[in-house]
């Protein structure tokens, strides 16, 4: 089914507008019969536990690797980007339409995140430069300007002023008022940061990096708190549980990790580590999620699966297969629904629905 897409105002002499490209993004229904199958297995849920078109969809039109894919705050929506530098805009339901393609960067976007109102969408790049989109108009809003290098990672806010913070191949941490183009300020580190994630009251950012390590900062004192050690190998992905008591983490040495980050919770803050999710040899900074229950934590793979545990009882729950490159990302919707978005360096991605 090839998507059509809407025609958006155009301004041909900005460059950074939702551009109408026919046949640049499609979508197609698959069947997987089981988990543990090959790569062209299909998954049959029966009965059917959402409204997507079909039990799994695949979704195509990027000419490269994709980095990041997120849902919008409400589900409908997905953004992704990669490493052919553009952003494509889906729709959740129906055919996944590619309603549109935001272009202005000039490196692989490797992060993205939604306004809470799902209007702004906000991404990171190796080009140095994080970046806001008005997703209305299809104009990027502003260039945020200052770290020195690769920019990997991205969080916003949950509640209170609207903040963006950013860790960067510098070793800094960028903390932004949306508004601004220049930080607010900057949390200066000794090693590349490679993950990210700002607390729900917003007070701590917790970072994650090569020397292994998950440190906690205070934002107003600009220190660290308290860290978190186990991993042995670079940090790839940090993620706030749904009822902010935990934190979620993936490293290079092919393990989850659970961490109690509540404020007067014991010295050993480690709750468990999930196995099962290797990372493959391209060795990229592969993202995981938690669902919006926070019973169950998915991550993406080298071996072209997610893998989904529950996160109270480590026990793996699937391992569903599809993809023919790393998976990068494994997004579980924010709706009610039980959908997992996986977006891989195959150049596809896969909305499939969870028994």
């Amino acid at each position: 089914m090839s998507s059509e897409k809407r025609p958006a105002a155009d301004d041909p002499s900005s460059g950074q507008l939702v551009v109408k490209r026919q046949n640049v993004g499609s979508s197609r229904a698959l069947t997987r019969t089981d988990a543990s199958g090959s790569s062209n297995a299909l998954i049959q849920a029966a009965p059917r536990t959402s409204g997507l078109q079909a039990p799994v969809m695949e979704l195509s039109g990027h000419s490269g690797e994709i980095f990041a894919a997120k849902f919008d705050p409400s589900g409908n929506l997905i953004a992704s980007g990669g490493m052919d530098r553009t952003i494509m805009l889906w729709r959740t339901f129906g055919d996944c339409q590619n309603y549109g393609v935001l272009t202005g960067h000039k490196g692989a976007i490797l992060d993205l995140q939604w306004s809470r109102d799902s209007e702004i969408l906000f991404s990171a790049s190796a080009d140095t430069h994080l970046a806001s989109w008005d997703l209305t108009s299809g104009t990027r809003i502003r260039r945020y300007v200052g770290h020195e290098e690769i920019v990997n990672s991205m969080d916003i806010s949950k509640r209170g002023e609207e903040i963006l913070v950013s860790g960067s191949d510098d070793g800094t941490i960028g903390i932004w008022d949306p508004r601004t183009k220049n930080a607010a300020d900057y949390i200066e580190t000794e090693f590349p940061i490679t993950a990210v994630a700002i607390s729900e009251a917003g007070n701590e950012i917790y970072s994650g990096g090569i020397d292994n390590d998950i440190k906690v900062w205070d934002v107003r004192k600009k220190a660290v708190v308290y860290s978190m050690l186990g991993h042995q190998d670079t940090v790839t992905t940090l993620r706030v549980s749904p009822d902010s008591q935990q934190l979620l983490s993936y490293a290079m040495d092919s393990t989850a990790k659970t961490w109690d980050i509540r404020p007067f919770a014991p010295a050993e803050r480690h709750l468990r580590t999930f196995d099962g999710a290797p990372l493959g040899l391209e060795k990229n900074l592969i993202h995981g999620s938690w669902n919006t229950d926070g019973k169950q934590i998915a991550v993406g793979a080298g071996d072209g699966t997610v893998v989904i545990w529950g996160a109270d009882t480590g026990k793996l729950l699937y391992k569903l297969p599809g993809h023919k490159g790393t998976v990068n990302c494994a997004e579980f919707s924010p709706g009610p629904e039980p959908i997992i978005l996986s977006a891989s360096s195959d150049r596809t991605m896969l909305l499939g629905e969870l028994k």
